[in-house]
Formats: C-alpha cells, sequence, structure tokens
C-alpha cells in the first residue's frame, strides 16, 4: 500500500469448481494465471487486485469445453475486467448521469472510464420487472410533426411509460392490448384509430379520456363557438343618466372577436392570410396543404372564410335537393 493504491492478492480456497459447459464437479487443475479486475477506490486509494485463478480439467470426455477458468461468484465474471461491485455502480451513476456527465463524476472518485462504457453498462442490465398495468394512457408523438407519428403507452397509476409503438395504427395498439389480458381502463384521446384499437384488443376495458384533453377540447370548442356567433355579442346597453362614452376607434378590421395578442386569434389571422396569399399565387389547394401541414377541413373552411373570424358559409342545396325533401315530407 502507498499514498496512491492499495494492492490486494489473493487466490480461491475451494477445492474444486462446476464446469458452466455440463455442470461437473472437478477437481484437477490443469493450471493459473493472474487476473487483474478494477474495483472501487478504498479511502480515496485506487485497489489493485491481483487474484490467481485456477483453470481446471472438465472431467466428462463427452463435454465440449477441455478446461475452465474458476470464477469468484460476487466479484468477477467471465472476461469482465472490473469487478461486481464497480460495475454496479458505474451501471447506477449512468443512470442518474447518463453517458459523459457520469464519466466525470467517475473520475471525480478515481475511477477512469469513458462516456460509452458508462452507457454499455448501463445497456447491459437486465429489464426492471413491470406489474401488468391496470390503467394505461394512449397518446401519440411526433418524429417528425406533420408526417411521422408514433403511440406511446403509459402506465397512468405509476405515471412511468410502459412503451413506444413505431406508427399509431389501430392494429398495432390492438396486438400490444390482446398480450396484457389484465388492463381495465384505457385513457385516450378522441382519435378513432385509438378508439378502433382499444375495442379490439381490449373489449373488456372502460375507455375513458384524461382530464387534459377534456379541458383541451372543451377550451377550442368554446373558441370556435364564440368565433361562429360573434354577431350574437351585444354590446351593452349604458345608464342613461350618463353620457356614453364615444368607442374608440379599432385598428382591427378583420371582424374577429378577439383583440391582438390572444393566441387562437392571432394563429387564426395568420394562417388566414397565409392561405390566401398562396391562393392569390396561383397554388393548388393540395400544394397549400402539403406547404402548411393543414388538414382539407381547415384549409377549405379558412378559404371560403372573407376574414379570419367569419362563419363558415354554408352551401345552400339547390331548386332539385329542395324538390325532394319537400317530397320527402309525411302528409
Amino acid at each position: 500500500m502507498n499514498d496512491e493504491a492499495v494492492r490486494i492478492e489473493a487466490r480461491s480456497t475451494a477445492a474444486g469448481a462446476l464446469c458452466p459447459g455440463c455442470g461437473s464437479w472437478s477437481r484437477r487443475i490443469h493450471s493459473s494465471y493472474l487476473r487483474f479486475p478494477a474495483d472501487v477506490p478504498s479511502g480515496g486509494r485506487r485497489v489493485a487486485l491481483c487474484l490467481r485463478v485456477r483453470r481446471f480439467l472438465c472431467p466428462v470426455s463427452s463435454c465440449g469445453r477441455r478446461t475452465f477458468a474458476e470464477q469468484l461468484p460476487g466479484l468477477t465474471r467471465r472476461y469482465g475486467r472490473r469487478t461486481e461491485r464497480l460495475r454496479s455502480t458505474l451501471a447506477a451513476v449512468g443512470l442518474a448521469l447518463a453517458g459523459r456527465a457520469g464519466a466525470r463524476l467517475a473520475r471525480v472518485f478515481g475511477v477512469s472510464v469513458s462516456r460509452s462504457t458508462v452507457l454499455r453498462l448501463v445497456e447491459a442490465l437486465p429489464d426492471p420487472e413491470v406489474p401488468a398495468p391496470r390503467v394505461v394512457g394512449v397518446d401519440e408523438y411526433a418524429t417528425r410533426k406533420g408526417r411521422h407519428y408514433g403511440t406511446v403507452l403509459v402506465d397512468v397509476e405509476s405515471r412511468r411509460p410502459l412503451d413506444l409503438l413505431p406508427d399509431r395504427e389501430a392494429s398495432s395498439l390492438a396486438a400490444w392490448l390482446a398480450k396484457r389480458p389484465g388492463v381495465e381502463v384505457v385513457c385516450r384521446d378522441r382519435a378513432p384509430f385509438f378508439a378502433e384499437g382499444a375495442t379490439a384488443g381490449a373489449p373488456q376495458a372502460v375507455q375513458v379520456a384524461d382530464r387534459w384533453h377534456l379541458w383541451h377540447n372543451l377550451s377550442e370548442a368554446a373558441e370556435r363557438c364564440v368565433a361562429d356567433h360573434r354577431g350574437c355579442l351585444q354590446v351593452l346597453v349604458p345608464d342613461p343618466a350618463q353620457p356614453a362614452p364615444e368607442p374608440e376607434k379599432s385598428e382591427d378590421l378583420s371582424g374577429s372577436p378577439w383583440p391582438r395578442g390572444h393566441r387562437f386569434a392571432d394563429r387564426t389571422r395568420a394562417h388566414h392570410a397565409t392561405v390566401h396569399e398562396l391562393l392569390a399565387a396561383g397554388l393548388s389547394r393540395r400544394a397549400i396543404g402539403r406547404q402548411l401541414r393543414m388538414t382539407s377541413r381547415t384549409r377549405q373552411a379558412l378559404r371560403r372564410r372573407s376574414h379570419p373570424g367569419g362563419p363558415v358559409p354554408r352551401t345552400v342545396a339547390g331548386p332539385a335537393i329542395q324538390t325532394r325533401r319537400l317530397q320527402a315530407l309525411p302528409g
């Protein structure tokens, strides 16, 4: 032992070892060699292990292994260059800090390791046993927004992710749920492919919507309702005893019921102006939809509006359709 390192020389005292190929006990020693596995520091000093390991002869002639090296359970493993204690320590650091930061922290307590090694030790850990989920949350995620989407599944009770599916097809979700018959509740949004997948894969489960989607859908519906019925909003009648104040002139002539700065109004104005500019430039509706990553229904609604906040004009049925409707009425 010196100021920088502690050297420990050790050997196994077992009388023999089990052959990893056939499981036979052997006492016949073929040879021995030295191993120098890295270990965690002790008292700020580097620990240098020097282990004398024996190689045994397998007594079974039909075994595929002629010789085998003994292993020290809890200390070394086959082809391992680190002790089990150091491997578990570096893996725990990697789980908490990932590769680069984990390697920097390891150097602080005297272990020289690369970030790739830290990540490799983390990847070698066995997957934790996840109990069968009872309440599963289903939502989509974008690998490339507007182009490629996948499905994320979360255990709502533990708030931990369960799996990632490469697409958002109903068949993929149904196959995943079919392998887990213990699912009782599926929490999802209003996407039709999620509804089909949950119904096919877990018919026994109750399908509900989570609080975020409920409030999000409610707020969007309320904003659309106010925008479509802005003509119903009336100014309160002022008190006749007091002179009515002169209305301030507004620079916003778009007819929108919201002032400038409202997130929904500003977004609608920008989309409306962009759609009409591209139409005036001669672009087709399909090309506009691809460029703006906009659905055909939204693009059609903005194209038919005269101003951003105006309601979508409804198509009046022709005389032939009106005649058929009148003939279909009873009496």
